[in-house]
């Protein structure tokens, strides 16, 4: 079996990072968190009071920031320029900006090339919203993760209490159809599944439900 590259697209909270990390530990492979870097610039740009709307000011940002996504047995971490901001870029301030970066095209080019040396020689579980189409578009499985936008705020509502965060459910499920809607109809890599990819709904499906769907794929599609 050759070490495959494995595509996890999906829209927001639709339990990408949780599967597609259990996926990787399962196999063994460098779980790439596609998120986390635009989440990581974000951060960046909201802590140098950027204008959201500057494309060039994102783009040269993005050409001058040093992302890294460091491997650890107690969880992965996320740096920009050499400071940790795994706690930052997951509070409900990145969250809910991320989109309107992630749409700049001068940005998604910079990340797009540095997530393809990523996984350059295969052995990766990548997740985010363009794996499939874009990244990656030769991986070797490809899937498609959807939950209800209700589902999905609550699974979110979840991680943000269990943070200390208070939370407005409606508020946060009217936010992740906002982000949906700026996600899938960007000019440049807009959320949609690849043609081969498999659809998995993951609204009555446990984590290790769906980590074994996704595993049981990947043999068939390592056949030498």
């Amino acid at each position: 079996m050759t070490r495959p590259v494995i595509a996890l697209d999906g829209p927001a909270g639709a339990g990408k990072s949780t599967v597609a990390r259990r996926v990787a530990q399962a196999l063994g492979l460098l779980f790439l968190d596609t998120g986390a870097m635009y989440r990581a610039l974000t951060w960046k740009a909201l802590e140098q009071g950027l204008d959201l709307t500057d494309e060039d000011a994102l783009t040269r940002l993005a050409e001058q920031s040093q992302i890294e996504l460091v491997a650890d047995p107690a969880g992965d971490r996320t740096r920009i320029d050499g400071q940790d901001v795994t706690t930052e870029i997951r509070t409900p301030r990145v969250t809910s900006r991320v989109s309107e970066v992630a749409k700049v095209p001068g940005v998604r080019q910079v990340l797009v090339r540095l997530q393809q040396e990523l996984g350059r020689d295969g052995g990766v579980v990548a997740e985010g919203r363009d794996i499939g189409t874009v990244v990656f578009p030769k991986a070797d499985v490809k899937v498609f993760l959807v939950a209800s936008p209700a589902e999905r705020a609550r699974r979110r509502a979840k991680d943000l209490e269990a943070a200390g965060h208070p939370v407005d459910l409606q508020a946060l499920e009217a936010d992740i159809a906002r982000r949906d809607e700026i996600d899938s109809t960007r000019a440049v890599a807009p959320l949609k599944p690849a043609e081969d990819a498999v659809l998995i709904d993951s609204d009555r499906l446990t984590i290790d439900e769906v980590v074994a769907a996704i595993l049981a794929l990947v043999p068939q599609a390592t056949k030498s």
